[in-house]
This record gives C-alpha cells, sequence and structure tokens, in this order.
C-alpha cells in the first residue's frame, strides 16, 4: 500500500460580486411586483404576500455578506433573477469544464498535466448528463489516465478525495486531480427568501500523489472516511426525466430546497459524530487537531460542530470560515477554506477536512503537514 499526500490545491473565483444590499435590493423589487400583480388573491386569503428581505436577516441567518457569481446582471434584474449565461457550442469548452481548468491549473503549479492518471469531476450539479465533465477537463489540460464524474452534492469534494486516494493507495494511479466546479447560482431559486443568499459559484481542485520522493511541503491523508443516510431535507428534482411529466412548468423542486429546521437537527448531530468516532479510530484527541476546515453552509453550524469537536469554542483561526465572502458554495467551500488557511500550519500539524449536505452525507479527511 502507497502513502496518499495532498500536493496542491487551486480556486478559481468569478469575477462578479453581489453584496447583501444588492441581492437584498434586487429581491425587494420583485416581491413588490410579485405582490401587485397577485393582490386580489393576497386580499382574499388565496395566496401570501411576498415578505421583503434584508442584510440583517442574510447576515443573522447565515453569516453570509456576499457572494461570488458567473453572471450578476441576469440574478440581479427583477424580471428574470437567475444566471444569463452565453450558450456555446459543442466545439467549444463548457463553462464548467473551464473554470474547472482554471483551479486545476492553479493546483498542478509546475507539474506536467500529463503525469496525471485520474481526473474526479465532483460536484452538487452537472452541466449534462454526458460525456463527462471529467473527460472534458481531462483533455483540456492534457492529462493522461482516466476520469469520471461523481455527485455527492455538498460532500463531493471529500468523497472525491477519498475515492483518489484509496486508487493512489491500491496502486492503480500514482497521481491525481479531484475538481469541485460549482455553478450553484444556476440551481439556486433567487426568488425565495428563505434560500435566495446562500450560493455562490466557484471551481476548486486538490491534487493528490504518492507520498513517496516528495521533498516540498505537503499535506500525508492520513485517514478518510464517508457515509451517508437518505433524506429529501435537501433536494433537487431536476433532471433528464422531467420532459417525461405532465407538468413542464416551472415547479419550484426544480431547483434547491430545503426544510432548514430539520437540517439543523438532523445533520448537526450526525456530522459531530462521525467527525468524533473518526478522530477516536484514528487516536486523535481534541487537544491533537490543529485546525478544522468545515463544510462552508452556515457560521451557527461550523460553532455548534466546532465546539462539539474541540469540547469548546474554537479559538481564531482554529476553524477559519470563508462563507461571508464566498457565501455556500457547496462541495468546494471546505476546500476553499483548507487551501486558503493552511500555509501557516508547522511540520506534524494535524488537521481535518469536513464536508456534508444533501444525501445526507459526510465526509471527512484528516491530513498532517509535512
Amino acid at each position: 500500500m502507497h502513502g496518499v499526500a495532498i500536493t496542491g490545491t487551486g480556486v478559481f473565483t468569478p469575477e462578479n460580486i453581489i453584496t447583501n444590499d444588492e441581492l437584498v435590493a434586487a429581491f425587494n423589487a420583485y416581491a413588490d411586483r410579485w405582490n401587485t400583480e397577485h393582490a386580489a388573491e393576497i386580499e382574499t386569503g388565496k395566496t401570501e404576500a411576498k415578505t421583503h428581505s434584508s442584510s440583517d436577516f442574510i447576515v443573522a441567518a447565515s453569516g453570509i455578506e456576499r457572494r461570488y457569481v458567473l453572471d450578476k446582471a441576469g440574478v440581479l434584474d427583477p424580471d428574470r433573477m437567475y444566471p444569463k449565461l452565453t450558450p456555446r457550442s459543442d466545439d467549444e469548452p463548457s463553462v464548467m469544464a473551464e473554470i474547472a481548468v482554471d483551479a486545476a491549473r492553479k493546483a498542478l503549479g509546475d507539474l506536467d498535466p500529463a503525469s496525471v492518471d485520474l481526473v474526479i469531476c465532483a460536484a452538487s450539479n452537472m452541466e449534462r448528463a454526458y460525456p463527462a465533465v471529467a473527460v472534458e477537463v481531462q483533455q483540456l489540460l492534457g492529462a493522461g489516465g482516466f476520469a469520471f464524474d461523481m455527485n455527492v452534492a455538498c460532500s463531493s469534494a471529500t468523497f472525491g478525495i477519498q475515492t483518489a486516494a484509496d486508487m493512489i493507495r491500491t496502486g492503480s494511479v500514482k497521481t491525481a486531480l479531484v475538481v469541485n466546479p460549482e455553478i450553484c447560482s444556476a440551481h439556486l431559486e433567487w426568488r425565495d427568501r428563505d434560500c435566495h443568499f446562500i450560493f455562490g459559484d466557484v471551481a476548486t481542485a486538490t491534487l493528490l500523489q504518492r507520498d513517496e520522493g516528495l521533498t516540498a511541503p505537503h499535506f500525508k491523508v492520513k485517514s478518510t472516511r464517508c457515509a451517508t443516510q437518505f433524506s429529501n431535507n435537501i433536494r433537487n428534482n431536476n433532471g433528464y426525466l422531467r420532459r417525461a411529466h405532465d407538468q413542464m412548468e416551472d415547479r419550484r423542486d426544480m431547483q434547491f430546497m430545503q426544510n432548514g429546521r430539520k437540517v439543523f437537527k438532523e445533520v448537526l448531530p450526525l456530522v459531530s459524530r462521525h467527525i468524533a468516532g473518526h478522530m477516536a479510530d484514528e487516536g486523535i484527541a481534541a487537544g491533537d487537531l490543529k485546525r478544522l476546515w468545515l463544510h462552508q453552509a452556515n457560521k451557527t453550524m461550523n460553532d455548534y460542530i466546532g465546539k462539539k469537536v474541540l469540547g469548546r469554542d474554537p479559538e481564531p483561526g482554529e476553524q477559519p470560515n470563508i462563507l461571508q465572502d464566498y457565501a455556500n458554495t457547496s462541495s468546494a467551500g471546505s476546500i476553499i477554506a483548507f487551501s486558503k488557511h493552511s500555509e501557516d500550519m508547522a511540520a506534524g500539524d494535524l488537521g481535518l477536512i469536513c464536508s456534508f449536505g444533501a444525501g445526507y452525507s459526510v465526509g471527512s479527511v484528516i491530513v498532517k503537514r509535512a
């Protein structure tokens, strides 16, 4: 069995930023128009008026202050309220592959892409059913070996890392790239006050190699663990069977949906137990852990998990958050946090990457600085 190391990470960040104030202004303009158009139904009690959003509400509910998106104008247009991306021909790189390649090149650094044996595109939504986006990324990079897509929603990155690490351990491959292009703005219902602020767009990449003969600083992958438990509380029903349904209108369940209260109640103990069990099995005490890089969905959730895992409130820097700037970026969030807040760790320091979400799913990766 071979040792495994994370030797590089990369983050693609879109140019467009939407602040909470901008988002609220667009949403409230939409709500006012909708309420005017449905005044009669509201008056008779057949429907409820849409309530205004506010920046204070968003920060209190999530800790999010802004988000990056591929298209800003479409999202902020009260008559549209979803991104408008220019269609591409089949001969052009897909949007998802393009941003994944950007992140991948940053993760590769000076390493020749031809030395990559495996590319996994792990994300919460794929731009198309086939051909696999991962194979397109492989071709655009000039990587070797093979490639495939996988989807475990917000846990896709850690599940992808475990899959790649297992293949490296057993000798199937020597070098692997796990890319997480998350165009979350396209599956978010921006007209729903309860969730219109949650997501942003980004792409991340993680480079994994055999832990043999490495001279540059890296992170040894000590252990990985994944778990799933079925739940409908986070769901998106869109898919290729949609055209086979009699109802073809813009159904609400064709975008991101969640029962937030049930998610909080059920996911928090699930994730806390998962991390605690993983650490215990590896003989790692709370005091041994230098850093937690958690899924970036909600600050309150992360604060709760951090306190459960460490047995106390995390000190500044022990559990870095990036969601105030990026919002929830699905599987990419924990990798952004790891990429941006890991270089200061000293040799021998232990850390844990964890992502969790729809499924329910949870994945954790214990790493050691080398």
